[in-house]
């Protein structure tokens, strides 16, 4: 009996998803629940798993084809036999000299450049957790010198050789082992999720009327409180106490008394939102995502820094749904992890604010009448000025930096 591979529903901001990565072929037996085919669409990577045991019999739509939710992608004959299990499978097979990942867990990405480069994730440690091989780890594989598997000969040999030198290889090639005259090009096409990155930043510089304010924060009292707290915290809650959770906490203190930063535009009608749903950008080797943590108010410190945690680790392996990057009236972002001074970060659309950290660097400060050196941070609020007065933009970021300068208020919720 023949049985119909679907592409999964999609929600409804999801018009269509782009066929990346077949991981089996026509012929092969496949396990209930084992990845056939992977995803991408405009936030996450989809996994399509096997929905019975069986042969793949037919493959209806190739890698990089457009699909929509509920197309049919390929047909499985099931099997009548009690499925083999995988293990089994590779201990009759014979022995491969081919890299095989099929006993490592990979996420999409990972998987996709190990089987480009035709590489064995087995040689390549893995930083990420339980061991867990990370896109940077195959990166960083790719970019020592005995990665290089491509050398002036044969780069030189012909034009057609260059154009398959993929950018992973190049960097890892010494710069005099490169022809002088050789300049080497290669025209790839925007991933889903970038591209809906260039849209969204777009919409936000030409529909809203965006100014930025900047302030800075004196970080000493909480540096002090993190450290006279921090072993008894992730102790207690099995988790690091980061700086991150001060400042969500400091956002919705701050959203607290001016509502109209917690707000939204939608056509003519102004939306004020009852509820602090506050998104933190991440960087990914995908792109930038931003998920949402959910009622933040509601959050004490352990459960702000595990959220983050938990979607920091989904967001390397790429398992974020859209669960997870759903609504969002307000964002952090912080590019003080990266060694940025200071920045203008862009609006999220359609919120109508993002607050920017940046690194904490020691400057002298006067106090008192003293000079002395505090750990400074600079902070920077984007706004729609549409809907936002200076005047409130002005006091909302001075707002967050009064709790950051007397964390006690945060604690003691005064």
């Amino acid at each position: 009996m023949s049985i119909e591979v679907l592409v999964p529903n999609l929600p409804e901001s999801v018009s269509d998803a782009t066929l990346i990565t077949w991981h089996k072929q026509a012929g092969d037996f496949v396990n209930k629940n084992e990845n056939l085919v992977d995803l991408e669409t405009d936030k996450v990577v989809l996994e399509v798993t096997a929905p019975e045991s069986g042969i793949l019999s037919q493959i209806l739509k190739e890698n990089g084809a457009i699909v929509t939710g509920g197309e049919v992608l390929a047909l499985l004959q099931s099997e009548s036999a009690k499925a083999q299990p995988i293990t089994e499978s590779k201990k009759s097979a014979p022995k491969s000299t081919e890299p095989n990942d099929e006993d490592i867990p990979l996420s999409p990405s990972v998987r996709r450049l190990v089987h480009e480069n035709t590489l064995d994730p087995l040689l390549i440690k893995g930083t990420g957790k339980s061991g867990r091989l990370t896109k940077a780890d195959v990166l960083d594989h790719l970019n020592k010198p005995t990665a290089a598997i491509v050398t002036t000969a044969n780069i030189s040999s012909s034009p057609s050789t260059v154009a398959e030198v993929k950018p992973e290889i190049i960097k890892a090639i010494a710069p005099t082992t490169i022809d002088s005259n050789l300049r080497p090009e290669q025209r790839v096409p925007m991933t889903r999720l970038r591209a809906k990155v260039a849209e969204r930043l777009l919409q936000a510089q030409q529909n809203a009327a965006m100014l930025t304010t900047f302030n800075e924060v004196n970080m000493q009292n909480v540096i002090d409180l993190r450290n006279q707290y921090k072993i008894r915290f992730e102790q207690k809650h099995a988790v690091k106490l980061g700086f991150m959770s001060f400042f969500v906490k400091a956002s919705i203190e701050a959203l607290k008394r001016f509502p109209a930063i917690n707000a939204s535009i939608d056509g003519n009608d102004i939306i004020y939102h009852g509820y602090y749903d506050l998104g933190i950008a991440v960087s990914t080797p995908r792109g930038l995502i931003v998920p949402v943590l959910q009622d933040a108010d509601q959050l004490d410190f352990a459960g702000i820094e595990k959220s983050i945690a938990n979607y920091g680790e989904k967001a390397r392996s790429g398992t974020l749904t859209y669960d997870d990057l759903k609504g969002g009236t307000f964002t952090i972002t912080n590019g003080g992890v990266f060694g940025s001074m200071l920045s203008t970060p862009i609006l999220n659309p359609p919120q109508c604010a993002i607050l920017g950290m940046h690194a904490i660097k020691e400057r002298a400060v006067v106090e008192n009448g003293q000079i002395v050196i505090r750990p400074i941070m600079y902070l920077a609020l984007s706004y729609d000025h549409r809907l936002v007065d200076g005047r409130e933009a002005v006091q909302f970021l001075v707002t967050i930096k009064e709790c950051l300068e007397a964390p006690a208020h945060l604690l003691l919720n005064i």
